[in-house]
C-alpha cells in the first residue's frame, strides 16, 4: 500500500478545514490551527505562538508517520492543511514525506 502526503494550501478563510475534512475524511489531518484549540474546543489565536504552532503540526505529522514504521499504528494517508503561502514552507514535510517514503501532492485551495 502507498503512503500519500497532501499538503493543501491556501490562504487564511479559503475553506482547507472544510475542503479536507470533506474529500479525506479517513486521513489524519493535521493543522498548525489545532494547537490553538483549548479543551473546551475554542479557538485562541496568538500570533506570539506561531512558531510553536507549525513546530506542533510538523512533529505531530512526523510522529504518525514514525507510527508506520514501527508498525505500532499504520497512518498510509496523512493530509497536512496549512497555509504554505511560501514554498520553502512545506520543505520539511517534504523532508519527512523522504524519509518516511511517502508520495507528496500539493493542492491549492481558492476561495
Amino acid at each position: 500500500m502507498s503512503k500519500i502526503l497532501v499538503l493543501l494550501r491556501g490562504l487564511p478563510g479559503s475553506g482547507k478545514s472544510s475542503f479536507a475534512k470533506h474529500m479525506w475524511s479517513d486521513f489524519v489531518i493535521c493543522e498548525a490551527d489545532q494547537f490553538f484549540y483549548d479543551q473546551e474546543g475554542n479557538y485562541n489565536f496568538d500570533p506570539s505562538k506561531l512558531r510553536d504552532a507549525h513546530k506542533y503540526c510538523k512533529d505531530k505529522v512526523e510522529t504518525f508517520m514514525s507510527d508506520n514504521e514501527k508498525n505500532s499504528q499504520f497512518y498510509p494517508e496523512i493530509v497536512v492543511s496549512n497555509t504554505f503561502t511560501r514554498e520553502w514552507e512545506m520543505d520539511e514535510y517534504f523532508k519527512l514525506a523522504k524519509k518516511y517514503n511517502y508520495q507528496v501532492v500539493s493542492l491549492i485551495v481558492e476561495n
